[in-house]
């Protein structure tokens, strides 16, 4: 091959590649209609707080369609023009937030893990708990509901429960929704009836969040 031709074929995969940019990789996501800072954070995994600190919105609350905001730090983001919702300059340095301790889970559902974390069918950020249709699905922790409904793709309808600064639950492919946003839920109470996840079949897809990431549920899960 020679050199020019190995040149052209090099830029076309590069070119290619780019065209392939993942969620993780973005550095600004524009505020879609419905989306809330804890669903846009959830898309990215990302901490709502975080998203909330990087563009100076205080409690989050007040995001709206068509905004701006950035999904890394500034030592992160650089010298990006993407951060127009940000632009003014704030002399103090962001605060961090402490890592607080996972709470005591519970089991949300009865029935055994058939899909593993990172496995397939599904999303690979949970689990998948097999059960029959119309089964209680319970909170596996006392929180506060920050996300309720259909919005996020691959997940069906969804609950997400903030539990503290640092741990989130989330349940979906759920069948019915019995709570709302803002609703404190204790441990153990009914939230979801079970729906069906891939392959038509009755499962639960259950997660563990840390700081935004998935981790492995089987960690944090009770024996039994």
């Amino acid at each position: 091959m020679t050199r020019a031709l190995l040149l052209v074929v090099t830029v076309f995969l590069l070119a290619g590649c780019g065209t392939h940019t993942s969620w993780q990789d973005s550095q600004t996501h524009i505020v879609r209609k419905g989306e809330t800072l804890f669903s846009i954070a959830w898309r990215y995994g990302k901490r709502p707080e975080d998203i909330a600190r990087w563009n100076r919105l205080g409690d989050g609350s007040l995001i709206h369609p068509g905004q701006r905001l950035a999904l890394n730090g500034p030592a992160a983001t650089g010298s990006t023009r993407a951060t127009r919702s940000s632009q003014r300059r704030d002399p103090k340095p962001l605060p961090s937030i402490p890592a607080q301790p996972p709470p005591k889970w519970s089991w949300p559902t009865s029935g055994r893990i058939n899909v593993e974390f990172g496995a397939k069918p599904g999303t690979g950020t949970g689990v998948l708990i097999n059960g029959r249709t119309g089964q209680a699905i319970q909170a596996v922790a006392s929180g506060r509901v920050v996300y309720a409904g259909g919005g996020l793709i691959g997940y069906g309808k969804l609950i997400i429960i903030k539990h503290n600064d640092t741990y989130l639950s989330a349940y979906g492919y759920n069948a019915s929704l019995l709570v709302k946003e803002g609703d404190q839920i204790k441990k153990g109470q009914k939230i979801a009836t079970m729906g069906e996840g891939p392959e038509r079949k009755p499962r639960l897809h259950f997660e563990i969040r840390r700081n935004g990431k998935p981790v492995n549920p089987r960690q944090y899960l009770p024996a039994r």
